[in-house]
């Protein structure tokens, strides 16, 4: 196997894009910024909200070399001569959904213990220099890799373990193990990590109204709970999760058909943000941002609505038409037929790309 492009879009397509990721982004912006134009209160309540993270101090200087982040061409400035310039150097953020056990809510959804999680979903978000463009990259949690040893918050650190589950690095050592595991994999340095939980996920889209998605298939999978004819449905929060984790009732029920159900739901999760008209309607505006903020974890380098906003400002100039979505090239592992290992040497040269 290798690395499949997801964008099949062509001609008169392209300007329906452009359009849905510019409502997405103003959109966004929207969400960021909310509490500043509002109440301050409401502005501290989303700030508060974010958990973060601090990667860099935990793994120190071990690590890939970190892109060099210049400012951008003066023409391009913020008008304003007190404003810092904006970054444009090249990014990677490493996009983790978690199956967190933690609370109620996420235990509801996601069963099992309540005493750790996984990485469900992991992708990772490359920006290149200049920010006009931009790679997001899946990684199948079913990979087998060499896990690194990790530090603890509490002291000590994890064995390395081979031949381990990418999404294992999670449970073992939480953020700071799933961002050393990813730079082990792909000898990328991960500038930033995100972070979304199941709970928050799916208060997301029951706050944007629900998310409309059309099957090529029936979904029959009793471990995610969702039963679907091929078709258009309108799914609420708990059944697009179920979607996204859907695995069992496709395919070969194998994590590589989930990821492409996971890529077909981001975009018609854009195709709801464009047209839910939350810019007109704060109340609607403020849950939808509570929904986000409450559910997210970041490193200490995204921590805050401004660190947020600030980002997302960085990248006013990147079109649908640049962003490329793949999955990291992967085979059948020779020990286990239900897992997968990179594909060499197609996977390094993907990464390489990306460096």
């Amino acid at each position: 196997m290798t690395g499949h492009d997801e964008n099949g879009e062509v001609g008169g397509r392209r300007g329906r894009r452009s359009r849905v990721l510019k409502a997405a982004g103003l959109t966004l912006t929207g969400l960021l910024v909310l509490g500043a134009g509002t109440a301050g209160w409401a502005y501290w309540h989303l700030n508060q909200n974010i958990r973060s993270v601090d990667i860099d101090s935990a793994l120190g200087d071990n690590r890939p070399a970190r892109a060099v982040v210049t400012p951008l061409p003066e023409a391009s400035a913020p008008a304003s001569a007190s404003a810092s310039p904006l970054p444009s150097g090249a990014l990677n953020i490493l996009v983790l959904g978690s199956d967190s056990r933690s609370g109620k809510a996420n235990a509801k959804l996601g069963g099992g213990n309540s005493s750790g999680a996984r990485s469900d979903t992991a992708m990772v978000v490359h920006i290149d220099a200049g920010r006009t463009a931009a790679t997001v990259v899946s990684i199948p949690r079913d990979t087998l890799v060499t896990r690194p040893s990790c530090p603890l918050p509490s002291g000590g650190s994890t064995a390395v373990a081979h031949d381990a589950m990418f999404n294992s690095a999670y449970s073992v050592g939480g953020p700071v193990c799933a961002v050393k595991t990813a730079e082990a994999v792909t000898g990328v340095r991960m500038d930033h990590y995100i972070e979304i939980d199941f709970s928050g996920f799916a208060k997301l889209v029951d706050a944007l109204g629900g998310v409309t998605v059309t099957t090529g298939q029936d979904i029959d999978d009793d471990k995610s709970h969702l039963h679907l004819a091929a078709g258009t449905h309108h799914l609420d929060g708990t059944q697009a999760l179920a979607l996204a984790r859907t695995r069992h009732g496709i395919g070969d029920g194998s994590d590589l058909g989930r990821i492409g159900l996971q890529q077909k739901l981001v975009k018609a999760l854009l195709e709801q943000i464009s047209s839910a008209g939350l810019l007109t309607d704060p109340a609607r505006l403020y849950e939808v941002a509570n929904a986000v903020t409450g559910s997210l974890t970041t490193d200490t380098g995204l921590d805050s609505l401004g660190k947020l906003t600030r980002l997302g400002q960085s990248l006013k100039s990147l079109s649908s038409d640049e962003v490329r979505t793949v999955m990291m090239p992967v085979v059948t592992a020779p020990s286990d037929h239900n897992r997968v290992i990179a594909d060499e040497p197609e996977a390094s040269d993907l990464w390489a790309s990306l460096a």
